[in-house]
């Protein structure tokens, strides 16, 4: 081998040597799961395509006549977004606002045990604000907004992916 080869192919030895591997198909410790949300909730249905579309066998149900047949519950309890404001100019006008996404959930058996107790997952963002151009500045509230809310799916797909079965 020459040297060029084997320069090439040191970062693969090194990557293997840390411990990297390339996130696969997440498994679950059930087969299906029911979506208990508003029928209205993004995040629920972002939710829904990102564990339909994952790659695994999970039956994913969100007609409420199937909720008995589901072996887990996801209960989305709440979904709240904020817009805080935490920075004035001296004549009081707002110059920064705080941008919180955060939500409430539990996974539970369709008899109650749970298996992830009430949780609380927060996201936030900081965006400065100018009202000369406060419409720009909305539709990046709204981009950042859709972004806390794939971030908070990523939180929530890698914790049901570790939950084992209660004893």
């Amino acid at each position: 081998m020459n040297k060029r080869t084997l320069l090439s192919l040191a970062p693969v030895a090194l990557l293997s040597a840390c411990g990297f591997r390339l996130r696969g198909v997440p498994e679950f410790a059930f087969k299906s799961v029911y979506i208990a949300a508003p029928t209205g909730s993004p995040l629920a249905r972002e939710l829904q395509r990102t564990l339909q579309g994952s790659g695994s066998p999970l039956q994913v149900l969100r007609d409420a006549a199937l909720m008995p047949t589901a072996e887990v519950i996801l209960d989305l309890l709440q979904e709240q977004q904020e817009r805080v404001v935490v920075g004035q100019n001296a004549s009081g006008q707002v110059r920064e606002l705080q941008l919180r996404l955060r939500i409430k959930f539990r996974l539970r058996t369709p008899t109650g045990v749970e298996w992830i107790p009430e949780t609380e997952l927060l996201q936030q963002r900081d965006i400065s604000y100018n009202e000369t151009i406060a419409l720009a500045k909305e539709a990046e509230e709204a981009l950042l907004f859709r972004n806390m809310q794939t971030d908070l799916v990523q939180q929530l797909m890698r914790r049901l992916s570790l939950t084992r079965a209660a004893s």
